[in-house]
């Protein structure tokens, strides 16, 4: 099996900056797809910006030129470089991972959440 752990949440005026982290433990065999979620209250998680194996990114369009995605293999770690932040950002932020363990066949993971809120 294999765990999320996620970091970095936590308060921001508007126009901040924050960074999140998830990392991945456990006898990983590989990582196909790391993403970003949030889920804001009353509404549905959604999909902020992915990256895969090969290096390729998605952005939604609410994150583009603001949001970057990156991922070290070493570390198995995936970051959120959030800046310029507003309000419309607040939300639990969520880390996933299709992955496989040297154990298990490829599925989906996710982390715990981190709450991130922009306001002043």
């Amino acid at each position: 099996q294999a765990q999320l752990v996620e970091s970095g949440g936590g308060l921001v005026q508007p126009g901040g900056s924050l960074r999140l982290s998830c990392a991945a433990s456990g006898s990983i065999y590989n990582i196909y797809v790391w993403g970003w979620y949030r889920q804001a209250p009353g509404k549905q998680r959604e999909l902020v910006a992915s990256i895969t194996g090969t290096g390729t990114t998605t952005y939604a369009d609410s994150a583009k030129g603001r949001f970057s995605i990156s991922g070290d293999n070493a570390k198995n770690t995936v970051y959120l470089q959030m800046n310029n932040l507003k309000p419309g950002d607040t939300a639990v932020y969520y880390c996933h991972a299709d992955l496989r363990t040297i154990a298990e066949a490829r599925k989906d993971y996710w982390g715990q959440g981190t709450q991130v809120t922009v306001s002043s």
